[in-house]
């Protein structure tokens, strides 16, 4: 009888362990699984395809880069030279054509030139392009951009690239870079205490669309004459560093940091001494992003 018990005990002792241990190595696959990064993965064609959450890069081209830089204004609009842009322009053009961008560069354009151009590059072919990529530099207000004699609102601009008005762009992100004031509000700061194909699938218009703007809205956005823009600066500089390695949000992340953290205006005046800024992102797309593929 109790040679019956201790081998029911066991059993059931063995039973009790083998279920703890089944446990923990699920357990362990499924943490190494949250850790890994996106991998490619094999289907049954033997094919390799992305991970469905990542953006498709292997296409022949990276995609267009069109730089709208706006130096001069007519006299009606009461906006003045925007001192320091050419450097903007030109440190734009350096990284992106770096990354693998086509760039085109249009300077001084009055609003119907700049919609006649996005226009144009919305109508062509992007279908062997991995994605697209625009940059304003202007004067602005919230909402709205200026041509060099008038402004118009920048949701115009933007529905250009609409999944349903550019087809070749579908399911592929856009990315629009806005170095222009969106108000006149001053930021005085605040001390811190811290230092895979896929099914064709219906997907909405507005989708794969990333917009960045120098400032938050309301707000001045700072531009040195000699240097550039603290925005552009803080772009460049990122995009340098990181991107050929880093996912598109850890980017800006970093971006947002160098603006936020780096810069301070200086002023003779005192309403226009110690202030700051902070970037302000409007994210749509709807997976990773990396530049490199």
């Amino acid at each position: 009888m109790d040679s019956y018990f201790g081998q029911k005990q066991s059993r059931t002792i063995y039973k009790i362990i083998s279920y703890i241990l089944t446990a923990f190595c699920f357990t362990i696959c499924w943490l190494m699984d949250l850790s890994s990064p996106p991998k490619l993965q094999l289907q049954t064609d033997g094919k390799l395809h992305l991970d469905v959450f990542q953006y498709d890069m292997n296409y022949p081209s990276l995609g267009q880069c069109v730089v709208i830089n706006n130096k001069n204004f007519h006299k009606k609009t009461g906006m003045g030279v925007r001192n320091g842009t050419e450097k903007d322009e030109g440190n734009v053009e350096e990284t992106f054509s770096n990354l693998g961008f086509k760039i085109k560069i249009c300077n001084d354009q009055t609003v119907s030139q700049m919609r006649d151009l996005l226009t144009r590059v919305s109508k062509e072919d992007h279908s062997k392009s991995s994605m697209f990529a625009c940059v304003l530099l202007s004067h602005g207000e919230d909402g709205r951009i200026f041509g060099t004699d008038d402004c118009i609102e920048l949701k115009e601009l933007f529905a250009l690239f609409r999944g349903d008005r550019c087809r070749s762009l579908v399911g592929k992100p856009k990315l629009f870079f806005i170095q222009a004031c969106r108000g006149s509000g001053l930021d005085a700061g605040v001390e811190s205490d811290y230092d895979t194909e896929e099914e064709t699938q219906k997907i909405p218009v507005e989708a794969d669309f990333l917009y960045v703007y120098a400032t938050a809205p309301g707000y001045y956005a700072w531009r040195d004459s000699a240097n550039g823009s603290w925005f552009i600066i803080s772009l460049c500089e990122m995009l340098s560093k990181y991107g050929k390695r880093l996912e598109v949000m850890q980017i800006m992340t970093r971006v947002n940091y160098k603006v936020a953290r780096k810069f301070t205006s200086s002023s003779f005046f005192s309403r226009l001494d110690g202030k700051k800024q902070i970037p302000c992102i409007a994210y749509m797309l709807t997976k990773e992003l990396y530049f490199s593929k």
